[in-house]
C-alpha cells in the first residue's frame, strides 16, 4: 500500500488512501450499526485489548450513540455518500489503530513516500466508526460506486494501548462525543492530564466505589452498573472537587500527592457529607427535598472545603462537624422540592451555586475560605 509516512516530533505515523473494500475488511467494528433491514454485528473484544475495551464501554454506555441515534446517524452519513457529485463524500480522515509494528520501505528519492506493508489483523477505529458503517452498507447496495472510493485514513501502529486511549480522547474531547465523565475515568491513563487533576480524580473514584462514601454509586458515571438512583454526574462532582484542589495545589504538593495523601483528602470530604446526612436526617436522599441534588451537592463541597481550612482534625470529626452544621436543620423546609427554585432565585446553575454556597457558610457560621485562597495563589 503506498504511504506517507509523517513525522512530528518524536511521533511517526502514515497516511494512505485506502480503496473502501479493502479498508472494509481489514476494520473491527465493535459497536452494532444498523442499516435498512440489516446491521453490522459487533466483534467480541478481547479482555487483554484495554483500548478496544475502553472504546466499547463508551460506544454501549448512556453518554454515547444510543441505537435510534447511530441509526439515523448513519443513514444521514449514507445518504451523504449517495448524493455527492461535486463534494467528495469522505473529505475526513479515518483514523485507524494497529498494535503491530508495520514495516514502510521508501521509495527512492524520497524517504516519506513508500509502502507501507498492511497488518496481519485488523485495525481498530480511533475515529470514524459511523462513517465506515455507513460506508458498509453504501457498499452493500452500490458496490460499483463504492469501488471507486477511496478512503483518506491516518494509520498509528507499534503502539501501547496507552497510547490509543489518549489519542480517542484527544479526538473526542469536545461536548458532541464523549462525555466529560468518560474523561475524568480516563485522567490516570493520558500523559498530557495535569497532576491537579489526576488527583482530582483519585478522589471522585474514592466518592463513587468506596463502601464507606456516602455518595457511594449515587454518583452518574454513564455507564457505570449500579441502579441505584444517581444524584449527581461525575463530571460536575469532579468540577468541584477540581476546584478545591486546584486552589490548594501549592499546599497539597508540599504536603504530598500519594495515594496515602489521596485517601487523606477522601476521608474530609467523606466525614463532612456523613455529617450533612445526620443534620439533614430524613431529608437526606429523599425526593420530596433537593438536598442531594447537583446543585446542593455542589454547594456542600464547597462548604466543605472553606470548613476544612479552618480545622483539618481527623479525631471525632463526624461528631464535631455534626454540631457544626446543626443550624442546617432549621432551614430544611427551604430545600423542599416544591418552590426551591423560587426560594433561591438565579440568573442560571452556576449563580445558585455560588448563592446556596454562601448561605449555607453563614448558617453554620463558617468563612468563605476558597476565595481567599484563590487571591493568594
Amino acid at each position: 500500500m503506498l504511504a506517507t509516512q509523517v513525522r512530528q516530533k518524536d511521533s511517526v505515523f502514515y497516511f494512505a488512501a485506502y480503496p473502501a473494500s479493502e479498508l472494509l475488511d481489514k476494520v473491527r467494528f465493535i459497536s452494532r450499526f444498523y442499516g435498512e433491514g440489516e446491521q453490522i454485528a459487533p466483534e467480541s473484544v478481547p479482555d487483554d485489548d484495554d483500548i478496544a475495551q475502553f472504546i466499547s464501554r463508551v460506544e454501549h454506555s448512556e453518554g454515547a450513540f444510543q441505537r435510534s441515534l447511530s441509526r439515523s446517524k448513519v443513514r444521514a452519513i449514507k445518504n451523504f455518500y449517495e448524493n455527492a457529485v461535486h463534494q467528495p463524500p469522505i473529505p475526513g480522515t479515518v483514523l485507524l489503530f494497529t498494535a503491530e509494528r508495520l514495516r514502510f520501505t521508501p521509495r527512492s528519492g524520497d524517504d516519506n513516500l513508500g509502502i507501507l506493508t498492511q497488518p496481519t489483523g485488523k485495525f481498530l477505529i480511533i475515529d470514524g466508526q459511523h462513517r465506515l458503517a455507513a460506508l458498509h452498507f453504501y457498499r452493500n447496495e452500490r458496490p460499483d460506486e463504492a469501488a471507486s472510493l477511496h478512503v483518506p485514513c491516518v494509520i498509528f501502529d507499534g503502539k501501547s494501548e496507552d497510547f490509543a486511549t489518549e489519542m480517542f480522547v484527544i479526538i473526542n474531547s469536545t461536548p458532541t462525543r464523549i462525555n466529560k465523565s468518560h474523561l475524568v475515568d480516563l485522567y490516570e491513563k493520558v500523559s498530557w492530564a495535569d497532576p491537579d487533576k489526576k488527583y482530582s480524580a483519585r478522589v471522585v473514584e474514592m466518592l463513587y466505589k468506596e463502601g464507606d462514601s456516602p455518595l457511594r454509586y449515587r454518583i452518574n458515571r454513564l455507564g457505570g452498573r449500579s441502579k441505584q438512583e444517581k444524584w449527581i454526574l461525575q463530571a460536575e462532582l469532579f468540577n468541584e472537587v477540581h476546584r478545591w484542589v486546584h486552589a490548594d495545589w501549592r499546599s497539597i504538593q508540599r504536603t504530598g500527592t500519594d495515594r496515602r495523601h489521596v485517601e487523606r483528602f477522601y476521608r474530609v470530604i467523606r466525614d463532612f457529607l456523613k455529617a450533612a446526612e445526620n443534620v439533614w436526617g430524613d431529608a437526606w436522599g429523599n425526593a420530596n427535598y433537593f438536598v442531594t441534588n447537583s446543585v446542593t451537592l455542589k454547594a456542600m463541597i464547597r462548604v466543605c472545603a472553606d470548613l476544612s481550612a479552618e480545622e483539618d482534625i481527623e479525631e471525632d470529626r463526624v461528631k464535631r462537624w455534626t454540631q457544626r452544621l446543626m443550624p442546617w436543620r432549621e432551614r430544611k423546609a427551604d430545600f423542599k422540592a416544591t418552590g426551591f427554585y423560587e426560594r433561591f432565585p438565579a440568573k442560571g446553575q452556576v449563580e445558585r451555586v455560588s448563592r446556596i454556597h454562601r448561605e449555607l457558610a453563614r448558617a453554620a457560621g463558617i468563612e468563605l475560605a476558597i476565595r481567599g485562597r484563590r487571591k493568594k495563589a
